[in-house]
């Protein structure tokens, strides 16, 4: 008998991408397989959504009107919907797309099988809603895309209430895991073949309030350093109010956190920060990055900043330009604000005019581009080991280069050695070229470190149908393959 096929499509921030791998493990054990790249339609089609932009539902409603034709002509096809916008919109969906047949949201992500059959056998959709957590998502099989790189989650849900972001009504409030599971996760990752991982939460270094300890996060991160294999640890993404001298330290201290660090602004304006209800002014931003530059000069950040905010004036703008050209980061993540259905942002007065937000938007990406470049050039020169990447550069094939990312997490191409390299494996190689976004080494290789990263990349790719069900690396622990550099909060309001 044939196995029947599943496609993922994934919207919105790393947790969504985080809960697909979860999904894909699901569906694997149930017996489904992946349907190739190239199919047309799979059996069961899971659309993993996001609910904080403010055309999300239609982006939604197009793909499926899409697959409403292709569904009607092959009997036995499964559409599921899971995710923010499936926790928001609940019945609506299957209101206004009848042939949907599962509807699950953020909460029971583990019910996805069971409710593909339920809906097969009884013959109508099937819409479970939980409105809390019923198992920490870790407990469930995971179909990881990486060989040698994977996200861990420490918490789900966040304590925060800012006023663009409707994350904290649809993921439920701040829930942590217990140090020793995530350890064991991942020792039992680096046992896999892991050589770097990424630790993920909504607001992650607020990891600790709901096990009562406020240095929790930087413990975690000096044990991740006494894990034997493990070459690198990033995490993503911090609040400011809860980024404290004690992680600083930790990073500083601990050889293989690297020196990279994801730190959203939103503004510059202490009065958009205050309407914006994010618990920190201007002042307090750039005293960490202040510090964060004393304790590791090398160090790479990375922000997220929304433009247009309700009530914003040309002098908070300016003040978030300052912002910028204080704080130098190697990239930003800007947004032009739009309403988020739900949020108290969407009813104040002030909104601003398209028109408007988009020239202050092409001024701070220009000023952002002078800045990243200025940057990038200061590491010509200099000599790094990288990870090597797969997939990461588009050009690779025809440039006869290869592409990896240094400890801050910069995007370099380099000059492919005679010697057989694979994702996960070390190479040494000395920056030439500077470009805004990425970094080019055009002089050859000066060493490279086989790694059991590189090893398991390997098996992966040379035995891809010895695992069951023709399933990848698969463990009862989430993880997420190679987590995409700078991380990138796709809403503008951290992870998600």
């Amino acid at each position: 008998m044939t196995a029947k096929t599943y496609e993922l499509r994934t919207f919105g921030c790393q947790m969504n991408v985080h809960d697909s791998e979860r999904m894909a493990g699901l569906l694997e054990d149930a017996g489904y397989v992946r349907a190739p790249k190239d199919a047309d339609t799979a059996d069961v089609v899971v659309f993993n959504t996001c609910a904080v932009r403010e055309n999300a539902d239609n982006r939604l409603y197009g793909n499926l009107g899409q697959l409403a034709p292709k569904k009607a002509a092959r009997p036995g096809m499964q559409i599921a919907v899971g995710g923010c916008l499936a926790q928001k919109d609940r019945d609506t969906i299957v209101k206004k797309a009848p042939w949907v047949d599962v509807v699950f949201g953020t909460h029971n992500v583990g019910k996805l099988p069971v409710l593909l059959e339920r809906a097969r056998v009884q013959e109508e959709a099937q819409v479970e809603i939980a409105e809390s957590l019923e198992a920490f998502p870790s407990t469930l099989p995971t179909r990881r895309e990486s060989a040698y790189a994977a996200w861990v989650s420490v918490s789900v849900g966040c304590n925060n209430t800012c006023t663009f972001c409707i994350v904290p009504q649809l993921r439920g409030k701040e829930k942590d895991r217990r140090p020793g599971d995530i350890l064991a996760e991942v020792e039992a990752l680096v046992a896999e073949g892991v050589s770097e991982i990424t630790l993920l939460g909504q607001n992650v270094n607020a990891y600790g309030s709901d096990i009562g300890d406020r240095e929790a996060f930087s413990k975690l991160l000096r044990a991740c350093g006494g894990i034997e294999g493990l070459e690198r640890v990033r995490f993503t993404s911090p609040h400011p109010r809860d980024f404290t001298d004690d992680v600083i330290a930790a990073m500083a201290e601990t050889p293989n956190v690297m020196p990279q660090l994801h730190m959203p602004l939103q503004s510059g304006s202490s009065r958009v920060l205050k309407a914006m209800r994010r618990s920190y002014r201007q002042e307090r931003f750039l005293g960490i990055i202040e510090k964060v530059r004393a304790a590791m000069p090398e160090a790479a950040l990375s922000t997220d900043i929304i433009v247009g905010f309700p009530g914003e004036t040309e002098e908070d703008f300016q003040e978030t330009l300052h912002v910028v050209r204080e704080a130098r980061f190697a990239q930003a993540f800007t947004f032009q604000y739009s309403k988020r259905p739900g949020t108290p942002a969407a009813e104040m007065d002030g909104q601003i005019s398209k028109e408007v937000v988009q020239e202050r938007y092409e001024r701070l990406v220009a000023l952002q581009e002078e800045i990243s470049w200025e940057e990038n050039k200061k590491q010509v020169g200099r000599t790094l080991e990288l990870m090597v990447a797969e997939g990461e550069g588009r050009k690779d094939d025809a440039t006869r280069r290869l592409s990896g990312r240094a400890p801050d997490n910069r995007l370099v191409h380099f000059t492919r050695p005679e010697e057989t390299v694979r994702p996960g494996d070390m190479v040494t190689v000395e920056i030439t070229y500077a470009a805004p976004h990425h970094l080019l080494a055009e002089g050859p290789v000066s060493a490279v470190r086989r790694t059991p990263a590189g090893d398991a990349w390997e098996r992966r790719t040379a035995a891809p149908e010895e695992a069951p069900n023709g399933q990848g690396v698969m463990l009862g622990l989430p993880s997420v393959g190679a987590p995409p550099a700078p991380p990138v909060a796709q809403s503008g309001c951290e992870v998600c």
